[in-house]
């Protein structure tokens, strides 16, 4: 997982890199010292899983940090207040640790972040099925049968041939669910089936819908990472 450390304390930075050098599992990104540069960088880049986050910072403490992005990754909060908690938890961040942090603590967590966000192993062929809530009923769903995932606000659409469900969830926290193998990336406000699709453009690709085309914008960043995800067979 690609993570970025955002903490002002020189020393608990110094720990925590540490630390992460020592985590097979992590590539750390870089590290910050304020709210403002780590936004930057995720504004940048569509690749950070990881977060290690300090709650007290300059300009945007932590909280306001996370509020100010639309898709926020996986979270872990590293602070000395112990009374921030439960408002951290309200943020659905992964773990809540406490300063000094120890070697064997920061494992847990990453641990955590692992078992319950990693995504799922690409060999997932889409036949599990999933229940979502339409109206007052759950409505049981095969994952292959999603064709597009769209960002709306707070919530999410799920998209089949023959239906809509709308969802309270980030996108970020159904594309850690999702099989990899099936779904897609590409764009902030998009999720696609890669097996529904029909023509690659400079800027968007068609999906199969039906009888009929529907028109997915695909993100600059995402671009190379669709192209390399799939087969392409050109002179």
């Amino acid at each position: 997982m690609n993570c970025i450390i955002v903490d002002d304390d020189k020393m608990s930075c110094k720990i925590l890199e540490e630390y992460v050098r020592k985590s097979t599992s992590l590539n750390l990104v870089g590290s910050f010292s304020d709210s403002v540069a780590a936004r930057n960088i995720l504004t940048e880049r569509n690749d950070i899983d990881l977060i290690i986050l300090d709650i007290q910072m300059p300009e945007m403490n932590g909280f306001d940090f996370i509020g100010s992005l639309d898709f926020p990754p996986n979270i872990i909060i590293v602070t000395s207040a112990e009374e921030y908690a439960l408002k951290a938890f309200d943020f659905n961040v992964v773990d809540y640790l406490l300063k000094p942090v120890t070697y064997g603590r920061f494992c847990k967590a990453i641990d955590k972040t692992i078992r319950y966000y990693a995504r799922k192993e690409t060999t997932n062929t889409g036949d599990e099925e999933i229940f979502i809530k339409k109206g007052s009923s759950l409505v049981k769903l095969k994952l292959k049968d999603i064709i597009y995932i769209e960002a709306l606000e707070n919530y999410v659409t799920l998209n089949t041939n023959d239906d809509r469900f709308t969802i309270h969830f980030t996108m970020k926290a159904i594309e850690n669910q999702l099989p990899s193998g099936i779904f897609i990336r590409v764009h902030r406000s998009f999720i696609i089936n890669k097996s529904m699709i029909q023509t690659i453009k400079e800027n968007s690709l068609d999906l199969i819908v039906g009888d009929t085309l529907k028109s997915i914008p695909v993100g600059k960043s995402f671009r190379d990472t669709l192209l390399n995800d799939i087969n392409v067979m050109a002179r």
